[in-house]
């Protein structure tokens, strides 16, 4: 929840109106410290008017205008608190983004819990215009907050500010937020076409040299990771459960993919090509190590296999 204070030198640190206090992995209350208001641009002329019609009720002594100048002040003053009321209570929660690759758009989810039995109207993501959210009482609300993933590695999601200028527009609170959120982002993809490098001579999973091309031996229960195209569905369809068609010879055969045996110009441009590749042995079924300076990972198949794979051409030094 929030942290229990601040000293006088952090609470009037000007940082802190534009990218919050610092990061916390706990939900987040919005309350009187985190919550700033201001006037908008209508709401200036707003004031401005209503300051008008009270020096024109002076200079005449003219009482409906008096009465008019007073009424716009009320729905002036009165304004400031919904518009507060909008955002107070709302309690925060990061949430889990999942990987992307590099130029494609991250996407930070973020859980808005509503409380309290208020309506909470056009709450807004500041900069992300497609956020624009309504909570009913008591609710609960994910929003995604985009940043473009520009290079491979970590993406941060940085200040998110939430805003609303509900109900008249005079007035816009905002909240800005700070949380520990990261997106792991893999090399871009390169273009596809470049065949897989040839399958290395090594044994197979069962440590049983490969012998001609792909030949069925066995079936095994299936454990997560097995490729789906290697589930006999026909046994599935038997009612024997879901098991998975076990290979031996060149179509189970091992593959390794090396940082330095891979085409490409730059660094950059092999971490590619690397990703590229690894999505297709993936999807072939194959077993597949990689091989970075510095850095080995043995061959295997199936998802966390290739999720390992991936993390690594992410996070190699750029």
């Amino acid at each position: 929840m929030n942290a229990p204070g601040l000293k006088m030198k952090e609470r009037f640190r000007l940082s802190r109106f534009v990218r919050g206090e610092k990061a916390s992995p706990d939900p987040v209350i919005l309350n009187h410290r985190r919550i700033f208001i201001l006037p908008t641009r209508r709401g200036l002329g707003f004031a401005f008017l209503a300051t008008l019609l009270f020096f024109i009720g002076f200079v005449y002594n003219n009482n409906p205008v008096y009465l008019l100048a007073f009424l716009l002040a009320g729905i002036f003053f009165l304004s400031t608190v919904h518009t507060f009321r909008t955002l107070a209570g709302l309690v925060i929660r990061e949430g889990y983004g999942k990987p992307v690759f590099a130029g494609d758009t991250a996407a930070f989810p973020i859980h808005i819990d509503n409380p309290t039995s208020l309506l909470r109207p056009q709450i807004r993501i500041e900069g992300q215009p497609e956020t624009e959210l309504t909570l009913p009482p008591e609710s609960r609300s994910q929003i995604f907050v985009h940043r473009t993933a520009a290079r491979r590695g970590w993406c941060e999601a940085g200040p998110i500010t939430l805003c609303s200028t509900f109900p008249l527009g005079l007035f816009r609170a905002w909240s800005p937020l700070r949380f520990n959120m990261k997106i792991l982002v893999y090399p871009q993809l390169a273009e596809a076409g470049v065949p897989l490098p040839p399958l290395s001579a090594g044994p197979d999973r069962d440590g049983v040299g490969r012998q001609g091309s792909d030949e069925f031996y066995g079936l095994k229960n299936y454990s997560a990771g097995d490729p789906v195209r290697r589930i006999h569905w026909k046994a599935y369809a038997k009612g024997y459960g879901v098991l998975s068609k076990q290979y031996r010879g060149g179509g189970s055969g091992e593959l390794w993919l090396d940082f330095d045996e891979t085409p490409g110009g730059g660094t950059e441009e092999r971490l590619s090509r690397l990703c590229r590749w690894v999505l297709e042995a993936d999807q072939a079924g194959l077993r597949y190590g990689l091989r970075l300076p510095g850095n080995r990972i043995m061959p295997a198949d199936g998802a966390q296999h290739r999720q390992s794979c991936l993390e690594a051409l992410a996070l190699y030094p750029l």
